[in-house]
């Protein structure tokens, strides 16, 4: 009778599961937790040639923005700040290293993107893309907005202003926080008035 009373509780137990209770209100808890370690091998800058500069981009890696440093050499014809748009915006195209991809990084920004240098009647630090923003999956705008947002170059105001190819006003987008941790929202502020 005693054994059959201790496998009865012992069933229970187990039927009790981890001891969490369900709830029929949704809860957002964030992104799932990943085994990817998100992180690579730090680079030997000793065998970099002295035209090379060091640059940090932000990469797709467990749903959420985290940097990268890559290694790039600048082409002096171009302005500074389009030069420097440029590099990063080529950096975010490359597929990620063998070294990256086994850390768990990706990127989305498509390989067509391009950037130019804003209109006559743009505000001050715009840049323009040859797509509009909006249109541009959400992961890959937060990938440019916040490698674009850590160069002091290309951030006028705290945020990173934005145009396309057609006539809409370029918007100003923030690299904050919660851009970093949700790529998948980046909030845009509002059109900005033309000079």
């Amino acid at each position: 009778m005693l054994a059959a009373v201790a496998t009865v509780t012992a069933v229970a137990a187990l039927a009790a599961g981890c001891g969490i209770r369900s709830t029929s209100v949704p809860v957002d808890a964030g992104a799932a937790p990943s085994r990817v370690p998100c992180r690579t091998p730090a680079h030997d800058v000793t065998s970099q040639a002295l035209e090379d500069i060091e640059v940090q981009v932000y990469l797709v890696c467990a749903s959420q923005l985290m940097t990268v440093n890559r290694s790039v050499r600048l082409d002096s014809a171009e302005p500074d700040r389009i030069r420097v748009a440029r590099v990063l915006l080529d950096e975010l195209q490359k597929a990620p290293s063998a070294d990256e991809r086994q850390a768990g990084f990706s990127t989305g920004v498509p390989t067509g993107l391009r950037v130019s240098a804003a209109r006559a009647d743009d505000p001050a630090g715009t840049l323009r893309l040859n797509e509009q923003p909006e249109d541009l999956p959400a992961e890959a705008l937060a990938q440019i907005v916040c490698s674009y947002a850590d160069s002091e170059t290309l951030v006028t105001g705290g945020t990173v202003v934005l145009g396309g190819p057609g006539d809409y006003a370029p918007r100003g987008y923030p690299c904050a926080s919660e851009t970093k941790t949700r790529p998948g929202e980046v909030p845009t502020l509002g059109a900005l008035e033309r000079p």
